[in-house]
């Protein structure tokens, strides 16, 4: 028997989901990370801490995510926003402890010039939805669904700012299709159109699909402070614009 498949509704003003991140600058990936869904299932659970048997449970799985923008005129809009925050900037010095929150250099020894402070950018994406089909161990399904509904930790969308405008938990389906079903007919109700959709491994072009395929090191092996991870690959198929 097949593992059930839980539709999971992500829509919010900004969602921001890591990768590729480095130093100042915080990118998004243009979809939900496999790393960033777990991670909301476990603060749904209250789970923290390295997780490691749970992640095991997870980590084989098929996850599949529809993009939804909402449509503005002909075309749907897809816009990111670019934000800075100043990190270092507002401590006292002369304060133990705020003194801690000041960026040091490689030896410790206090920077010159700025006190510390550094601008950092982050990215965003703006007013999309997306409908995520994540497939979890059946014994686990009606614990997971229940959490959804009724979470033990606050949920976000890739980072804490970022707040989920709509219920979560939308369903448990025994198939994949079942469950893609419902998703379009929620995004219609809210007329919202396909962009694009993600499947696991690679994948070959459909009618009137382009495809692209991505390597993703998303798969969570552990959480906590030694964070853990894997790579998987993923097919992004796009819907070709009709020729003039």
């Amino acid at each position: 028997m097949s593992n059930p498949y839980i539709l999971m509704w992500l829509e919010g003003p900004l969602q921001s989901w890591g990768f590729d991140s480095r130093y100042d600058r915080r990118n998004t990936l243009s979809f939900p990370t496999k790393s960033g869904v777990i991670g909301i299932i476990c603060a749904a659970l209250g789970e923290g801490g390295k997780q490691q048997g749970l992640l095991a449970e997870f980590a084989p799985g098929d996850m599949r995510v529809f993009a939804f923008p909402r449509k503005y005129g002909r075309k749907p809009a897809l816009l990111p926003l670019q934000d800075f925050q100043m990190v270092g900037s507002g401590y006292d010095e002369k304060d133990s402890w705020q003194s801690l929150l000041i960026p040091k250099k490689s030896d410790g020894g206090k920077p010159t010039g700025n006190n510390g402070s550094k601008m950092t950018y982050r990215y965003y994406l703006q007013d999309m939805a997306f409908a995520v089909l994540l497939e979890v161990p059946a014994e686990k399904a009606s614990t997971i669904s229940d959490a959804l509904i009724s979470p033990v930790w606050d949920l976000s969308l890739g980072r804490k700012c970022c707040v989920p405008t709509e219920f979560i938990y939308q369903g448990t389906f025994s198939t994949w299709e079942e469950a893609a079903t419902r998703a379009k007919e929620l995004a219609a109700s809210k007329s919202r159109v396909l962009s694009f959709r993600v499947e696991q491994g690679e994948q070959e072009e459909g009618d009137n699909e382009s495809t692209e395929v991505l390597t993703l090191n998303d798969v969570p092996l552990q959480f906590g402070d030694d964070k853990r991870y894997r790579d998987r690959q993923v097919t992004v198929f796009y819907k070709r614009e009709p020729e003039q």
